[in-house]
């Protein structure tokens, strides 16, 4: 809890001092508790977020310290690091600003300000924290103090803080000299983290100015403030007080500026003494003024709240939270006291109610109200309870501060009571040792307010002023409170830059909170301050912004009850405006009824009701009376209209005037204007509203309803659903129709009752047969009112039957003849009277006639038989037939044929569901009932499940040991099953991972043995939550874990068949959640794919991410973690520029901040989204060419650099972020600049394409600036035309010049010659070294490689992540490089990287029916192959689906289909085949040439999966080798730290040209980690410090995978010069050298280190960051070894550098070929194992292959052996091996550098240009990259063809063999994926473009017939509704 020690100085300025910002602290991170029912979570916080508004920020690029207002002025003055800002109060613009620091200072030395002052010690360059920043109005001054000189302070002007308004001590002498004293100096605390409050009072009785009370922590000798390791040099002399009231008269004795002695004889002083000031460490939090404003003639208080800090190392020990009081003067003439005479302090406890553990003991703010003193507490480090709720919210009354200060001092000096108060004598001024009773003197009130020269003092009160916490949260910073409208508003600031707002009722119970974010991860800094010009706006700050928030976003609720139920103090309903506002803000607020406040409720929001409220629409209507109630001001007067929408209104009014009820009169608007009827309803429904002076104010609903409309919408219940219907309607029998009159009705009877009605009486008929005629008897009711009517028989068909009345109650429908091709249909039978339109009896319950077919549906004996028992009479003679009247009986059926059983293994307990299905299984369950046994076990049918004849489901009895036996079924006859049912006995072994989050969603598998046994598994976790998504084999069983509440282990218990669990102790230890700290950088194109990096802790068990931006984003895009502490993103595309908040979701659940959550600080909707961070979408970048043309010429052959010109933006990329591409060659870029990108093209641009586009790429973002035209053979000749004319004409005028000039060519030729000789001799020079250097090195790199270590190779499912998923896109290559992870002395964990597809898929439970069974009928359509090839050729016709979306879909089938390789492999081969087809129409060899289609990176994934044994037995090892060669020969020579140039390398662009003499230095190096303590490690004198921590780094770790490593910046290197002298190296200090204008990084030469120097390197907390990324330092400013090239600055350089520019710098290119020659054996071993065929284990992929290539050319007959060739090269070497060459970080955990990333392009240059068939025309002006290499490729080309011919000599495989390797394949790596993953992601592409998917299978004849598109649709009914909703709750 040290950061509240530093009071004056915010949280972010502490931070700020250290060497290198730590990120914020963040809350502990514990199990949370219980959740609230979210019943109560909506109740707190139904409103959004936004009743809270950020206003304006403003940014400050140093940490801040203070802030003040000035309202008179409206002015805010802000104090930061180094810098003063004067900021407009409305919109925080800036008006002024002063640079304050850093200055030359040292903490033992006197202010420069001291004439008197020396000092000995060195004085460093100090940044400045602002301490105190007070205004003083009544002399127009800001009092400014700082860190620096000793706590020194200024006095600068009010209204223009850039100006000092009073030198002091003064510049010029005045009348009299200044005698300045160390005192006066010393005002606030010296140090970074010590605790600062300034308070500015009004000026004392006989002064003339204002005076400044100081409460500065100690930091002089003795404290851990003070400089270690010095003891006697404290310059602050002892003397600065704790407490002091300084004069601060500027209009005055300068002499007497900020001194004590306000009267001569006092001090205004409180200081501890030496000896207590450890027991005393003072940390102050606040002082304030109470009452700020006293009436004339009352007390007025200074308070200061402040802390007594816990001593170190002593347990016992807390820290106490004090307010201290002090007297001031009472108004103009009252006498000022001595400080330590009122003085007196008393606790401040804020205690719950559950003991000493409840206790929050350390102040961290406060903010004093009218009556009340509101405190925000945290609990001390180490208390039991602390990181469950570490803050609280109490307040304490004045008044009861008053009355335990008078009760004090009566006890100290009336009645002296010793355990109530005591003398402070820890203070030097204090008086005394203990109270002592006063005799015969009575005290007066003001002697017990404020205390006597004669009483003892300064006093403290022993018992401290309790209260209990008003609310609790976790990392609350700071607190603001207002009252409003019986409500107390208040406002709490966080550790993590969010604001929380809470709204207290007049118990001081939380009736609603609210919560707005202001700079995520910046905490809040503890004083908040509300504008005094407008209190409707709060100012705070952050760590580094200063905002103005608006306390109130009212406008957000649209209705009363939203407005009032938000239980907001600030807002309510503006009745009359209908609108929520702030009161001021409504007209006539002050009126009663016009605004309704929250306190007053819902219940006063205005309400209508509409008399009547039901009308008939053909009823005449006068007018309808409105009553109208809730809190609305009288309407009498006003113009009022009744509104019908649509612009419908009519006339109202109010008779009187009056309130709370009104009544008032409308016109009911014209029958022509009714609204329609909807087809299916009798009614409509109104919508009315009043309208008042233009504005709707309340609104109600009446129904118009038309009783003729029943009939028609009811027609087979007419009569019973009029009248029971809602409205008076009456039925006419005669008529058949409802009416709402009666009198409409003829004379005769009607029924009155819906039991009156006639109707139809059901009646039970025996089933028919098809085509039977019959007579059916129908009974009737009531047929009294139609006897004798003439009906019809209608039974749903066009055809209706004749109906005769058999007698009163009884109708016959004769000669009834229904057909049906069904095996049952069902047929409604009414009666309807004759004639049209159809006029219906009633049938309430309707009489159905039941027609069946024995020719249908009943393909075997049993079923046809077995119809019976539902009335069907049929017989089973070669077929089930209709049994005839005198046919027999029907006898036996066949023995019962069992066809399948399954499953076909239980446990012995029994109870596994054994399904059995086949042919004739019983006619019903009764013939089974007793007859399926295993053996001699019997199975108990199940009655539910029992399916006639075809399937029986019984219940497995218990065995007694394990056996395997047939199934039987007896039913009359015995049948047999062909398989057998075994007992096993199922075993557990163990569980991986046994770790996981708390929040569940942990991937785990458990290892055993029959698992796979039984009907139904259950894995329960902590023996009630069930385990989710169980995938099972017979030795494993994978699950999902769910969520947890506490970070504990718990039991999991595998159980079958919902018996006992299987006996085992297995335990999952559930961990803290993910926790993410911050996202960097925070700006992205609309196109979004830029880098975002996520900061944070927990993410080692991360599964999956994925990021996604709220409101404006487009797709959500799939994440990496990199190790426990970084995940990186692509950022979504956005659909406009704004900023939006930022979604993670996390293992697939949405991110929310734990510690928030488990408080319920957040908004419900809020927790929901889990959005924390922003992110600022910003136009795409804009480019053009230099000239902005739009072709531009290149001859081939010839160099070709680019200009781009680059429109301003705000994104600050990197250069790293662009890609430059000429057709798909890539352009090199070399020079990024805010304006300009130059890039050059080393390879030769194919004349084949003609014209090329140049594009530029950002992200996601695509530019084509403008077309590449090659060639122009034709223009060359005009031009050389011209040219040769020209040539002519300057030959004669050159002639004409000569003879004047042959005297100066001949002086000139002369110095020449002396330059080429001295050149001549240095190139042979170097020539010799370089030759000397490749005839060394081959042997030195092979003694210094040491092969001992184990190589770093990934996990396959990294592997294929990796490799599949490159950034999600094939146009983008991702590097990946491990970040570190730093090292403790015994290792740590190797880092795991995950990804979506490795994770569990998270749906939430009420969802999870649906989305598992649309999931899995997709998985079974995906597995059909006609449904595949269509999907994929349907999304591939569509011109949006890119590129990009065709790589994603191949690789999430390749995952979705890793389980079925065979399959996989089929379908890629049908595809193909197409492919095939389409490019030999065209140009054949450019098939497979890039991946522009799914199948071609299906193609791609199915090589890499297939080529992974052969990567990892046979390439890894040659492989791991080249690379640690090329690193070790590259460190063997001199590296530019700045530019990244080397002296070795096999890369043009990289090659140091320069020849910088470097010297090799061993040095003896001890270091605790990585298992070895101390080596001798070879490093060159030119290296910078950072390099050589590098080298040793590589020496201690070299057997450690590099994502294990400590980072340069983690450790310090610590030279030992002698026994007595050690230093720390750095790359830049005070001793570097600056040469022209640029500091050059210090190197090993630098500091003279000399050879078996004794170095120490150990790891440090405080990060040297200072330089940033050495790569990255301006060159303007810094270089390493050589100066940037400048001729124009040419002449200034010194002889030295000029002597050295002289040498060409092309002379070093041989540096190349002493590199290759160096490697040269490491990448022959390379490419022969990549070109080599074990025999042990021949590549069967590669033979299916390329025999399968073979044989598609042939049958289209291309014989060409030239495209056969490259089809085969663009399959497997450029497909697999050229991405894995240039990609060594997707096979090992190494680091790649940019410059073994340039190497590794020129190795794979050659392979390409090895596999290549095309001639190399090579020449002087070729790339080096094509030169360095040409003399190997023919060799390299014929390893290649003989490879070739291995593969085509290779014995063909059969498809059975193949699919065995395949199926063999898949085995081996099963359940390394979440299928279910892919195939959610898979189900988007499906949902995107669902109508061209159903357009191609219903054009597709296959797809057609098996109806393929109505299983899709099945599919998207299922999930359409669910899974996007699903996904927003998960």
């Amino acid at each position: 809890m040290a950061r509240r020690a530093a009071g004056g100085a915010p949280p972010s300025a502490r931070a700020a001092a250290a060497p290198s910002p730590r990120p914020p602290r963040q809350p502990s991170r514990v199990p949370p508790r219980c959740p609230l029912p979210l019943s109560l979570l909506l109740l707190l916080g139904a409103a959004r977020a936004g009743a809270l508004e950020i206003q304006r920020r403003f940014p400050s690029p140093t940490p801040t310290n203070n802030f003040a207002l000035d309202g008179a002025a409206g002015t805010v003055y802000l104090a930061a690091v180094n810098r003063l800002y004067q900021l407009s109060g409305a919109n925080l613009s800036l008006e002024a600003e002063a640079a304050v620091g850093p200055v030359a200072d040292s903490p033992l030395c006197h202010a420069p300000q001291l004439p008197q002052a020396s000092c000995e010690h060195p004085r460093r360059l100090t940044d400045n924290y602002n301490k105190i920043l007070q205004l003083d109005p009544g002399q127009g001054l800001v009092v400014v103090c700082g860190s620096i000189y000793q706590g020194f302070c200024q006095l600068r002007r009010r209204g223009n803080i850039s100006a000092v308004a009073v030198h002091f001590p003064p510049a010029a002498p005045p009348a009299e000299p200044v005698t300045v004293f160390p005192s006066m100096l010393n005002v606030a605390a010296n140090h970074p983290n010590a605790s600062t409050v300034g308070l500015v009072l009004p000026p004392a009785a006989g002064t003339g100015g204002s005076r400044l009370l100081v409460g500065a922590t100690y930091t002089g000798y003795g404290s851990a403030f003070f400089p270690r390791n010095r003891s006697l040099e404290d310059h602050r002399f002892e003397n600065t007080p704790e407490i002091a009231i300084r004069s601060l008269d500027a209009r005055g004795d300068l002499a007497k500026l900020f001194t004590f002695d306000l009267n001569p004889s006092d001090d205004n002083i409180l200081k501890i003494k030496q000896g207590a000031k450890e027991q005393h460490k003072l940390g102050f939090v606040r002082a304030f003024l109470h009452p700020p404003a006293p009436p004339p003639g009352a007390q007025s208080y200074a308070y200061l709240a402040l802390n007594s800090e816990a001593r170190a190392g002593d347990k016992d020990s807390q820290a106490r939270s004090l307010l201290a009081r002090i007297c001031l003067p009472r108004g103009a003439g009252g006498d000022a006291k001595k400080l330590t005479e009122s003085y007196i302090q008393l606790g401040l406890q804020c205690a719950g109610g559950a003991g000493r553990g409840d206790l929050y003991s350390r102040l961290v703010s406060v903010f004093p109200s009218r009556e009340l003193l509101f405190a925000v507490f945290e609990r001390p480090q180490g208390a039991p309870a602390a990181r469950a709720t570490p803050a609280a919210l109490c307040a304490f009354r004045f008044a009861d501060v008053q009355a335990a200060i008078r009760a004090a001092r009566t006890a100290c000096f009336v009645e002296p009571a010793p355990d109530v108060v005591a003398v402070l004598d820890s203070v030097v001024q204090g008086t005394g040792p203990a109270c002592e009773r006063k005799r015969n003197i009575q005290l007066q009130p003001e002697q017990l307010d404020c205390g006597a020269a004669h009483l003892q003092h300064p006093l403290s009160i022993l018992q401290p002023l309790k209260a209990t916490p008003v609310f609790r949260a976790p990392g609350l910073t700071s607190v603001a409170v207002a009252s409003a409208n019986n409500y107390t508003a208040v406002f709490l600031g966080t550790v993590n830059g969010r604001l929380l707002k809470i709204n207290l009722n007049e118990s001081m119970q939380v009736v609603s909170r609210r919560v707005v974010t202001v700079a995520y991860g910046e905490p809040v800094h503890h004083i908040m301050q509300f504008d005094p010009a407008d209190p409707g706006y709060l100012y705070l700050m952050t760590s580094h912004q200063m905002a103005r928030v608006k306390v109130s976003a009212c406008d957000l609720h649209s209705t009363c009850r939203d407005c009032v139920g938000a239980a907001d103090a600030y807002c309510g309903w503006c009745t009359l405006e209908t609108r929520c506002t702030l009161q001021q803000d409504c007209a006539n607020s002050s009126q009663r009824h016009f605004w309704t406040s929250a306190s007053e409720g819902p219940s006063h929001c205005p309400t209508m009701t509409v008399l009547p409220a039901e009308i008939d629409v053909r009823q005449e209507y006068a007018g309808m009376i409105l009553q109208i109630s809730g809190s609305l001001p009288s309407l009498s007067g006003m113009e009022m209209t009744c509104d019908y929408g649509n612009d419908i209104r009519t006339m109202a009014r109010v008779p009187g005037s009056t309130y709370g009820h009104q009544i008032a009169y409308c016109n009911l608007l014209p029958r022509d204007l009714f609204p329609p009827f909807p087809p299916d309803q009798d009614h409509v429904t109104v919508e009315m509203s009043m309208r008042v002076n233009g504005r709707n104010i309340v609104r109600a609903n009446f129904t118009i309803y038309d009783c003729s409309r029943i009939a028609q919408v009811y027609p087979h219940t007419a009569c019973t659903s009029c009248l029971s219907a809602q409205w008076p309607c009456f039925w006419c029998t005669q008529r058949h129709t409802c009416v709402s009159n009666q009198s409409r009705c003829e004379a005769s009877p009607n029924p009155t009752s819906p039991r009156d009605c006639p109707r139809i009486l059901p009646s039970a008929l025996a089933p028919v047969p098809t085509g039977g005629s019959q007579n059916i008897l129908v009974p009737l009711a009531n047929t009294t009112f139609f006897q004798g009517a003439a009906l019809e028989c209608s039974l749903g068909l066009e055809e209706t039957f004749e109906a005769v009345w058999a007698n009163e109650s009884v109708v016959r429908c004769n000669q009834v003849v229904l057909h049906t091709s069904q095996k049952s249909q069902v047929f409604p039978l009414r009666l309807q009277l004759k004639g049209r339109p159809a006029r219906f009896l009633d049938s309430p319950d309707p009489m159905t006639v039941v027609v069946y077919n024995c020719a249908m549906g009943s393909p075997d004996c049993s079923q046809c038989l077995g119809r019976e028992d539902l009335g069907h009479l049929c017989m089973w003679n070669d077929g089930c037939r209709l049994r005839g009247p005198l046919q027999p009986l029907p006898g036996m059926c066949p023995a019962p044929e069992i066809r399948m059983i399954e499953p076909l293994s239980g446990p012995l307990d029994g109870g596994t569901l054994l399904t059995i299905r086949g042919r004739n299984l019983g006619r019903r369950l009764s013939d089974v009932a007793h007859g399926v046994w295993i053996g001699s076990v019997a199975c108990e049918p199940l009655a539910d499940r029992y399916t006639v004849s075809e399937e029986i489901v019984c219940a497995t009895g218990p065995a007694s040991g394990a056996f395997s036996d047939v199934v039987t079924v007896n039913s009359s006859k015995e049948g047999k099953s062909r398989e057998r049912f075994s007992y096993v006995l199922p075993l557990v072994d163990f569980l991986e991972p046994a770790m996981g989050p708390k929040a569940g969603g942990t991937r785990i598998t458990i290892h055993g043995s029959d698992l796979h046994v039984g009907s139904e598994l259950q894995v329960l976790v902590n023996n009630t939550d069930p385990c989710t998504e169980l995938v099972r084999t017979d030795t494993s069983i994978v699950c999902t874990v769910p969520g947890g509440a506490l970070a504990a282990p718990v039991p999991v218990c595998v159980r079958f068949e919902r018996r006992g669990c299987v006996r085992s102790n297995l335990t999952f230890w559930y961990m803290q959640n993910p926790v993410i700290t911050a996202i960097s950088p925070r700006r992205s194109p609309v196109s979004g794919g830029r880098t975002i990096t996520v900061a944070g802790e927990h993410f080692h068990m991360v599964q999956n991410v994925s990021m996604a931006v709220h409101h404006i984003g487009r797709e959500p895009t799939l994440c990496k973690v990199l190790n426990s502490t970084l995940i990186i993103c692509p950022s979504p595309g956005a659909l406009s520029n704004a900023s939006a908040p930022v979604d993670f979701f996390i293992n697939g659940r949405a991110y929310a901040d734990e510690v928030a959550m488990v408080e319920d600080l957040l908004d419900p909707e809020e927790v929901q989204r889990g959005s924390r961070f922003h992110l600022d979408y910003l136009p795409n970048p804009q480019f053009s060419t230099a000239k902005r043309e739009r072709w531009i010429k290149h001859h081939p052959g010839e160099p070709l650099t680019l200009v781009i010109h680059k429109e301003q933006d705000g994104l600050g990329l990197e250069s790293h972020e662009y890609r430059v591409k000429i057709g798909q060659v890539a352009c090199d870029i070399q020079i990024v600049s805010d304006r300009v990108i130059h890039c050059s093209v080393n390879e030769s641009l194919g004349m084949a394409e003609g014209q090329l586009p140049i594009t530029v790429q950002v992200g996601n973002f695509n530019q084509t600036i403008a077309t590449l035209q090659l060639g122009g053979s034709e223009m060359a000749i005009v031009v050389s035309i011209v040219i040769c004319s020209v040539l002519l004409l300057l030959s004669v005028v050159a002639l004409f010049v000569f003879c004047t000039k042959s005297r100066r060519a001949e002086r000139y030729w002369q110095k020449t010659l002396l330059q080429m000789e001295e050149m001549e001799s240095q190139i042979r020079e170097e020539i010799r070294k370089g030759f000397a250097e490749l005839q060394t090195d081959m042997t030195d790199l092979t003694k210094e490689l040491n092969r001992s270590q184990g190589i770093p190779f990934l996990e396959y499912k990294h592997f294929v992540t990796r490799t599949f998923f490159p950034k999600c896109s094939s146009l983008y290559e991702e590097r990946y490089v491990l970040p570190s992870q730093t090292l403790n002395s015994q290792g740590s964990s190797p880092v795991q990287e995950t990804h979506p597809l490795l994770g569990e898929w998270k749906i939430p439970e009420s969802c999870r029916p649906n989305m598992e069974e649309g999931i899995s009928l997709f998985s079974s359509l995906l597995n059909n192959k006609h449904f595949l090839i269509v999907f994929v050729h349907a999304l591939e016709q569509q011109k949006d689906f890119a590129v990009r979306d065709r790589c994603s879909l191949a690789s999430l089938l390749t995952i979705a289909l890793h389980g079925k390789l065979e399959y996989y492999t089929g379908i890629m081969k049908e595809l193909l085949v197409d492919l095939i087809d389409a490019s030999a129409a065209k140009n054949p060899k450019l098939m497979l040439r890039r991946t522009e289609s799914v199948v071609e990176k299906m193609l791609t994934n199915w090589m890499s999966i297939c080529m992974y044994s052969c990567l990892r037995e046979t390439v890894g090892e040659p492989f791991f080798l080249l690379l640690c060669a090329i690193k070790q020969q590259i460190s063997k020579g001199s590296i530019d730290a700045i530019t990244g140039k080397a002296r070795y390398t096999l890369n043009e662009e990289w090659l140091l040209r320069e020849n910088i003499e470097a010297k090799p230095r061993n040095l003896n190096v001890s270091f605790q980690g990585c298992g070895m303590d101390s080596l001798s490690v070879r490093a060159m004198d030119t290296d910078t410090l950072t390099q050589v921590k590098e080298k040793i780094l590589e020496a201690f770790c070299k057997n450690v995978p590099y994502s294990q490593w400590p980072r340069a910046e983690d450790v310090d290197l610590e030279w030992f010069a002698s026994s007595t002298q050690s230093y720390i190296l750095r790359d830049l200090d005070d001793t570097s050298v600056v040469e022209d204008g640029r500091k050059k990084l210090n190197t090993l030469a630098h500091y003279k280190i000399p050879e078996g120097a004794s170095l120490a390197m150990s790891l440090t907390d405080k990060k040297d960051n200072t330089l940033g990324r050495v790569k990255d330092l301006d060159t303007e400013k810094y270089f390493h070894l050589v100066l940037p090239t400048d001729e124009l600055a040419e002449p200034k350089k010194s002889h030295r550098q000029s002597h050295r520019k002289k040498v060409l710098p092309e002379i070093y290119l041989t540096r190349l070929l002493s590199t290759k020659g160096t490697l040269q054996k490491f990448l022959d071993d390379l490419f022969k194992a990549i070109l080599s065929i074990r025999e042990d284990k021949p590549p069967l992929a590669v033979k299916y292959f390329f025999d399968f290539l073979e044989e598609q050319a042939e049958k289209r007959g291309i014989s060409d052996p030239d495209t056969l060739h490259i089809w085969k090269t663009n399959s497997l070497p450029l497909r697999f091996w050229v991405n894995i060459l240039k990609n060594p970080q997707f096979v090992f955990d190494i680091e790649k550098t940019d410059h073994i990333d340039a190497c590794l392009s020129v190795i794979a240059q050659a392979f390409i240009d090895a596999c290549s068939i095309s001639d190399l025309q090579l020449g002087k002006d070729s790339p080096t990259n094509k030169l360095l290499y040409a003399k190997e490729i023919p060799e390299y080309r014929k390893i290649v063809q003989r490879y070739y011919k291995q593969i085509q000599d290779m014995t063909p495989l059969s498809e059975q063999e193949m699919n065995a390797h395949l199926a063999e394949e898949s085995r081996k790596y099963q359940n390394e994926f979440n299928t279910n993953v892919a195939m959610a992601e898979i189900y988007k592409y499906a949902k995107r473009y669902r109508p061209q998917i159903m357009t191609a299978l219903e054009a597709n004849p296959t797809a057609r017939r098996t109806q393929l598109q109505h299983k899709f649709e099945q599919v998207v009914a299922l999930m359409e509704d669910n899974i996007y909703e699903c996904y927003s709750e998960a």
